[in-house]
């Protein structure tokens, strides 16, 4: 009798492992822990692709899907009070007819598949309509997953012309985080954004909020004026090809007025200014853009008085204020090479000069700087200081952090207050692109020449030969080059008032 029992158990055991995962949940207990879900959702799929027991169909542009009240309750919000609620028409209805976006019809096969199988390839191409869809159902825990895959695919979006789609849609949404990844993309990187054919996309708002930005990454004003400029010409050309019924001509000219507001004319050098006068633009609008040009020759000449009156008015002051400019006036490229085989506690060392103002006539004033780079931690030595009590031992310490020492060797004036930007590169999506931008204002004066700044990026995420196996194992998104061997930092010092 208890050989037969002991067959029985076996039995039982063997069959259970046939169809699921068991587990012991301990040794000494008769309890198994049973996982069948995959074989639950196999089930719930085969509800949905045989249509089975359907009590309810969906149409949408034309297209019925079967489905399952019990399903879509349990899945959505919307839906749970939508086919639950005698007070809307739906909740006795066998066929429901939705209406949905364009883009959202050619994916709704995949929304309701999720609720069945909890599976979905989320691609750059289909995000955008399967968030809008998992927003209007309230599906939160798919909107989580839409949102995340957002964050991590921003350099891919661009290139793909998807950037400013995301960025409206989560604007319109209020999903914060995505708003500021794509916002702050943009502003990095915007000489990039603004050579792909997505720009056009960008609406006059979101330009204009870019353009007030003081952390707007651009070689130079210049620069940026032209990328306005073909900005203004894509504009354009949307409304001759879609056959606006607005006045095109009135609507370019006032567009030219609102968004070149905000081109600061006196960071640009006075060849730069005089250089403008043969733009076909500036002759278009030779009266608005003189007195903007005429500002920047006063910002050259010193003329205070009127800077200072102009600098009071409603976002005058911004005119006068450096961007972080990436030419050779005001930065410089801080590039190791060889980076994986360098050791521990390296240090790299750099010398450059900058401007100690935007000015013309103090172009002669300039700063000489020493930047000491330590991308792989710090070692303090064990070392003895002499004191008036005796001699005072100071311990040995490491401190794991990507540091950047910057010393000011030559100072043009004895007090002077920088802002210090340190430009992140890296490589995303097989994108090279400005990953993260770290900014500090700084008095320095005779007696403080020196200041560090600690967790330029993250230490584990730089040197994944110190973090985790899994960190270890994934490309550094912060070394580029052929061989992804080379760390790139550039550093940017701008007056600051």
């Amino acid at each position: 009798m208890e050989k037969n029992l002991n067959n029985s158990s076996n039995f039982q055991r063997t069959f259970d492992y046939s169809c699921c995962e068991t587990k012991d949940i301990d040794e000494n207990s008769c309890q198994i822990m049973v996982d069948n879900s995959d074989n639950i959702l196999k089930i719930f799929k085969k509800l949905y692709d045989e249509k089975q027991m359907c009590d309810v169909y969906l149409k949408v542009a034309g297209k019925e899907y079967g489905a399952h009240r019990l399903i879509l309750c349990g899945s959505s919000d919307v839906f749970q009070v939508m086919l639950m609620k005698p007070e809307w028409s739906e909740w006795h209805e066998s066929t429901v007819e939705l209406k949905e976006l364009p883009q959202c019809e050619n994916v709704f096969h995949l929304f309701l598949e999720y609720f069945y199988t909890g599976k979905l390839l989320i691609t750059h191409t289909n995000v955008m309509p399967i968030l809008a869809l998992a927003d209007k159902y309230i599906v939160k825990g798919l909107s989580r997953i839409c949102l995340q895959y957002m964050c991590n695919h921003v350099p891919h979006a661009s290139s793909h012309n998807q950037l400013f789609t995301w960025l409206q849609y989560a604007q319109s949404c209020g999903h914060n985080d995505i708003t500021k990844i794509c916002q702050d993309y943009i502003k990095w990187n915007f000489q990039l954004v603004a050579n792909t054919p997505d720009f056009s996309n960008i609406d006059p708002e979101t330009l204009l909020y870019l353009l007030k930005q003081n952390d707007l990454v651009v070689y130079n004003e210049m620069m940026l004026y032209n990328c306005v400029v073909r900005w203004l010409d894509l504009q354009k050309v949307k409304l001759v090809n879609e056959k606006s019924e607005v006045n095109i001509k009135e609507y370019m000219n006032y567009l030219v007025e609102v968004v070149m507001s905000y081109i600061r004319f006196p960071m640009m050098t006075p060849r730069e200014l005089a250089d403008l006068l043969l733009s076909p633009l500036i002759k278009q609008h030779k009266e608005f853009f003189v007195d903007k040009m005429s500002i920047g020759m006063s910002f050259h000449s010193g003329h205070t008085d009127r800077i200072n009156a102009i600098s009071l008015e409603k976002d005058g002051k911004l005119l006068f204020t450096p961007r972080l400019y990436t030419s050779d006036t005001y930065s410089s490229i801080l590039s190791i090479e060889n980076f994986k085989s360098i050791p521990f506690y390296h240090t790299s060392t750099f010398i450059f000069s900058s401007n100690s103002s935007a000015a013309e006539y103090e172009c002669d004033k300039v700063n000489e700087w020493v930047i000491d780079l330590y991308p792989k931690g710090v070692w303090f030595r064990q070392c003895y200081l002499l004191v008036w009590q005796g001699t005072l031992e100071v311990p040995e310490e490491i401190v794991s952090t990507v540091r950047l020492s910057l010393t000011c060797r030559k100072m043009s004036e004895p007090i002077m207050k920088f802002k210090v930007s340190i430009l992140v590169h890296g490589i995303e999506g097989g994108v090279e692109h400005i990953m993260d931008v770290k900014s500090t204002v700084h008095e320095f004066t005779l007696e403080s020449r020196i200041i560090n700044i600690d967790n330029i990026v993250s230490f584990d995420k730089l040197n994944p030969s110190a973090g985790s196996l899994s960190q270890r194992v994934k490309e550094n998104p912060y070394l580029i080059g052929a061989d992804r061997n080379i760390f790139k930092l550039q550093i940017l010092i701008t007056p600051h008032s």
